[in-house]
């Protein structure tokens, strides 16, 4: 599945080192000059999940194999990027092609990094690039909108559903609101996603502070966590800086150097189990002698979706998925001992599969 996450921000602000440190690769050039990352680069990240290790010590896995996302790191965007200043035509095309934004703000004074307009303001920052989306998309829309309003008017079936949601987006953009906020039915969700509207998609926040504050923010973190809080929105604060010490460091000396900060883990965790939910993501799980492997699999998703994300045949040819809770796995020493206590459940076609499930499925082709 390859779910993406688009990095954006303004020039400067440190989305390429957290990129490099997230893939532990130098990949994402780092430069305290604007338009560094010129091509977007894309990283194939594991999805940080203790449980996985647990399943595969009960189950004596041989091999271990976590979930996956990709993240993008995007070209810094400036103002009139909607009109094309900047890189802002590739900018935009690359957030497009993304499923949701992990928008990356500074929140850190001083160093030797300059912010392109001379101030910290992340709360600004965040208003500016939301500002040349809104731009971008109301002019698509205002383009697209005249010949389905054509034959809306005429009646024609198939234009009507369109030409509806279009309006809802064109009067939130109007009044200066993201098409995200519209107010959608479910039958209406996924039509108004393949609008492929820059501000319709889910958004992360990203608070990079300096190192002090790595463990509880600063007052400008504590601003974006406010703003994100009124948009339905969410947000974490990493420092990019430790995050770039950490893959320098040997792994053994990683877990003492986080302690003496005040850190139990890797912001980056965080931001990259933020960016999982954000996508309306779950795990399963199988387990067994050969390996113990997580999937990725949406929210509401029922037995045979799931089954097609490890073969296509598997939701072709669906028979019952064999199921045990995480938590009951765990507690009865894996599937013999759920098996005892009946916590082996069987399960069809119309099951929904539930975060944190062991799987087995069973199927005919």
């Amino acid at each position: 599945m390859g779910f993406k996450c688009g990095i954006v921000g303004l020039p400067n602000i440190g989305k390429s080192t957290l990129f490099n440190a997230m893939t532990q690769t130098v990949s994402a050039e780092s430069a305290n000059y604007m338009f560094s990352t010129v091509q977007p680069n894309i990283g194939d990240v594991a999805v940080p999940d203790e449980r996985l290790d647990k399943l595969a010590a009960i189950a004596k896995s041989a091999k271990v194999v976590p979930t996956r996302i990709n993240f993008v790191d995007i070209a810094g965007l400036v103002r009139g990027a909607s009109k094309g200043e900047g890189l802002g035509n590739q900018f935009l095309a690359a957030i497009r092609e993304s499923d949701a934004i992990v928008h990356v703000l500074r929140c850190f004074e001083g160093g030797d990094v300059t912010h392109v307009e001379s101030r910290i303001d992340p709360v600004s920052d965040a208003e500016t690039v939301e500002t040349e989306l809104m731009l971008s998309d109301l002019e698509s829309l205002e383009r697209r909108i005249i010949p389905i309003e054509k034959r809306a008017k005429t009646g024609e079936k198939e234009a009507l559903q369109p030409y509806h949601l279009m309006m809802k987006a064109l009067d939130l953009l109007r009044e200066g609101k993201p098409a995200r906020q519209a107010d959608l039915t479910p039958e209406e969700r996924e039509p108004y996603r393949q609008l492929g509207l820059l501000t319709q998609k889910p958004v992360l926040y990203v608070s990079n502070v300096d190192e002090a504050s790595a463990a509880n923010g600063n007052a400008h973190s504590k601003r974006v966590d406010a703003m994100a809080q009124v948009q339905g929105a969410r947000a974490v604060a990493i420092s990019a800086g430790i995050e770039e010490e950490l893959t320098q460091l040997p792994a053994e000396e990683r877990a003492e150097y986080l302690k003496s900060l005040g850190l139990e883990e890797p912001g980056l965790n965080r931001l990259i189990r933020a960016g999982y939910d954000l996508l309306g993501l779950i795990t399963f799980f199988t387990a067994g002698p050969k390996e113990a492997r997580a999937w990725t699999v949406e929210k509401g998703a029922k037995a045979p979706r799931a089954a097609s994300v490890i073969h296509s045949d598997f939701e072709k040819g669906f028979i019952r998925a064999e199921t045990i809770a995480y938590d009951d796995y765990v507690a009865f020493n894996g599937e013999a001992g759920a098996r005892e206590v009946g916590k082996f459940r069987l399960e069809g076609k119309e099951y929904v599969v539930r975060d944190g499930d062991v799987m087995h499925f069973r199927f005919n082709v």
